[in-house]
């Protein structure tokens, strides 16, 4: 009885902390490549930087079916842009899996 009660609050633990980590969320910013502008990845990788709270702050971009195609326009210059999508922290970083994208 202790371990089922135990693997119950387990999985209601995790349960928690997925849905906590994944809010959706807009953006509106610059969009840039992060190793070719900024200079933060080995590899190329979409990004975009917002200002929150008088801050720089850097979402990098998951690969999807909306954020395709945008690294042909960011590597090579920044892109005035706005993003919405799901945010969550790995590693440290902030990612966006966005589910809406709009560049200028």
């Amino acid at each position: 009885m202790k371990k089922l009660v135990t693997l119950l609050a387990a999985v209601a633990a995790i349960s928690l902390v997925s849905t906590a980590s994944a809010e959706e969320k807009s953006l509106k910013g610059e969009g840039l490549c992060a190793k070719c502008a900024l200079k933060q990845t080995s590899k190329c990788q979409d990004a975009i930087r917002v200002e929150e709270n008088g801050k720089k702050v850097v979402y990098y971009i998951e690969k999807n079916d909306v954020s395709k195609g945008l690294h042909d326009k960011v590597c090579s210059a920044t892109v005035e842009m706005e993003a919405k999508g799901k945010v969550t922290e790995k590693e440290g970083k902030k990612w966006i899996a966005l589910s809406k994208l709009e560049t200028k």
